[in-house]
């Protein structure tokens, strides 16, 4: 993607369109307002120009929306602009590139971000030095990008395991054997420590009985219907089906312990009488229906 020529340009605000607007943090808007107040524009806006319905000029905003909002604020008529020629298309990517590595992305936008620069063509080492990541990260979540892993994206965005470990993960396939192998290599190396090592289990389990996927968070690229694709929804219903019946087992194994547990103590008079002294001699209406089913 190349741009052409570019000239710097004094522009009306009111023939500008915002292409990628935004929500921004009023604290820093404020600060914005103040510091063109105090010491003016320090860097112009980025545009490129587009004919209007009556053929009147008109200019799609690429860089620098809060600039202009604070021109607009301080009662500006105009703002300086470098005007550059390119496509509807090149300009959003160039909005996107530009304004990416300005602000503190949410983590799966900047997920989101990543994806539509690698569909747009800019390499990992691009998109490192847009972003401010390190390429190896930038690797690492294409790689995880590629394969549909949102849910683990999601939790090393937020720092709940290290990239090295989802990686590892991914590794393993769908074969529980080897992700739990992968796990214990992931712990032994001291990738996955204390809290970290729970969670990617947590996780994992979730990965089985939810998905990879976290519903319309992140775009998903369109795919044929086929029988291969069919036999795969239904096999990872099937298992999301077997996790739960699972989990109901270990539930109603768990609830008939307690239920004999407390049928055995309240048979125990010394005990019953201590509960009353205390004051906490009640249970949960449906807990005291089983215990009392029980004796």
């Amino acid at each position: 993607m190349t741009e052409g020529a570019q000239e710097l340009r004094l522009i009306p605000l009111e023939s500008i369109d915002v292409l990628n607007p935004r929500e921004r943090d009023g604290k820093v808007f404020n600060e914005i307002v103040e510091n063109i107040r105090n010491i003016g524009l320090k860097k112009p806006i980025k545009v490129t120009p587009r004919s209007g319905r009556d053929g009147e000029q008109r200019y799609l905003l690429i860089c620098g929306e809060g600039r202009m909002k604070a021109f607009k604020e301080l009662g500006q008529k105009n703002i300086p602009a470098l005007i550059v020629s390119v496509s509807d298309e090149d300009a959003f990517i160039m909005s996107l590139a530009e304004n990416i590595a300005r602000r503190q992305y949410r983590p799966l936008e900047l997920l989101t971000a990543i994806e539509m620069l690698q569909d747009h063509g800019y390499d990992k080492k691009v998109i490192a030095s847009k972003t401010g990541l390190g390429v190896e990260r930038v690797q690492g979540i294409l790689v995880l990008l590629e394969h549909g892993e949102e849910r683990l994206l999601a939790a090393v965005e937020k720092g709940k395991i290290p990239l090295s470990a989802a990686l590892t993960i991914v590794s393993g396939g769908r074969d529980d054997k080897a992700i739990q192998q992968a796990l214990q290599e992931a712990y032994e190396s001291g990738q996955l420590r204390g809290k970290q090592l729970f969670e990617a289990k947590r996780i994992i389990e979730n990965r089985y009985a939810l998905g990879r996927t976290l519903g319309c968070n992140m775009p998903r690229k369109r795919t044929d219907v086929t029988t291969s694709s069919l036999v795969r929804s239904y096999q990872k219903e099937v298992d999301r089906q077997k996790l739960m019946v699972k989990k109901a087992e270990v539930t109603q194994h768990r609830l008939l312990f307690v239920t004999n547990a407390l049928r055995q103590l309240f048979l125990d008079e010394n005990f019953s009488n201590l509960l009353r002294a205390e004051g906490i001699d009640t249970l949960p209406t449906y807990l005291a229906v089983r215990v009392r089913e029980a004796v």
